[in-house]
């Protein structure tokens, strides 16, 4: 019967720190392992950068629409400019235009 109760008396006294142990172990993983541990966090830290890094690239492309678009209104819209640059893209000429055509080749005069 000592056997037994010196047994007993001894898981009694281990008990207590045991569990203790068994909290700081979980508490410690989680710190490190959990959803909000530092894992999550450097995971975490990695999206926030790629994601300011979509929003720089989204702000700028915003910006340059915001300026092509300003630029159409009537107001800062040079006609002759627009006039040239319609020309140019549709490879006409105004029947009063004077065309002068050049030659490539450098000796010819």
């Amino acid at each position: 019967m000592s056997f037994r109760r010196e047994l007993k008396r001894r898981a009694k006294a281990a008990l207590p720190p045991l569990v203790f142990l068994l909290v700081v172990a979980y508490f410690a993983w989680n710190a490190t392992q959990g959803d909000l541990g530092l894992r999550s966090y450097a995971a975490r830290e990695q999206d926030l950068l790629a994601a300011q890094a979509t929003l720089a690239t989204a702000t700028a492309e915003m910006q340059t629409w915001e300026r092509r678009v300003a630029a159409l209104r009537p107001s800062h819209l040079d006609p002759d400019a627009l006039d040239e640059r319609t020309r140019a893209m549709l490879n006409v000429a105004d029947p009063a235009d004077i065309v002068v055509q050049y030659s490539t080749d450098p000796h010819a005069r």
